[in-house]
């Protein structure tokens, strides 16, 4: 991992992001959701996708936050820019069960993410899921080094809604518009 000029990427709700720059960290909350951080170490690619739910076939836009159209757009992200598909390796986190009383969504992202890696034969080289905490986690996608910071907080639904309207919030201005 090379330190000069590090660039952090955040990965909010319903998003992947895809890079091979050495200087890119990638960063995510996560509650319930769960994310998927894949890479070809040999290529020097990788990325990570943050999910809200399982699955669904949808044509709606909320599709796009399903667990099934991240996994797939991750995986042809990676391809496309050169990764092999039989040296990409995962590692997933997040699914933690935050909000008594209401379905355990969590679960069901924790199994989706299991059986689909399964089903595409890409192994899962590391995994932190489940619980009742809420993980900071940082990915660098060049290396498939990976870290996390369990979060203790009562409302960890508020927590991740917060954080994830904070992010988008941070991405609205244009691409052609410098800010110092």
């Amino acid at each position: 991992m090379n330190n000069n000029n590090p660039m952090t990427q955040v990965v909010i709700q319903g998003e992947y992001k895809v890079s091979s720059n050495p200087n890119c960290k990638m960063t995510t909350v996560l509650g319930s959701c769960v994310a998927t951080c894949m890479f070809d170490s040999t290529a020097g690619i990788g990325g990570m996708n943050h999910f809200l739910l399982p699955g669904g076939v949808d044509s709606t836009s909320e599709a796009k936050t399903y667990g099934l159209h991240l996994m797939e757009c991750l995986i042809n992200g990676l391809l496309k820019r050169g990764a092999m598909r039989s040296r990409i390796q995962a590692k997933i986190f997040g699914g933690a069960y935050i909000t008594k009383g209401l379905p355990d969504i969590g679960s069901q992202n924790m199994e989706f993410a299991r059986q689909f890696l399964a089903y595409e034969k890409i192994p899962c080289v590391g995994e932190s899921l489940g619980g009742n905490s809420a993980r900071r986690v940082r990915f660098w996608p060049t290396t498939g080094h990976a870290k996390q910071l369990l979060i203790h907080e009562p409302n960890l639904d508020k927590v991740e809604q917060k954080i994830s309207r904070a992010q988008a919030v941070q991405k609205q201005p244009s691409a052609d518009l410098e800010l110092f």
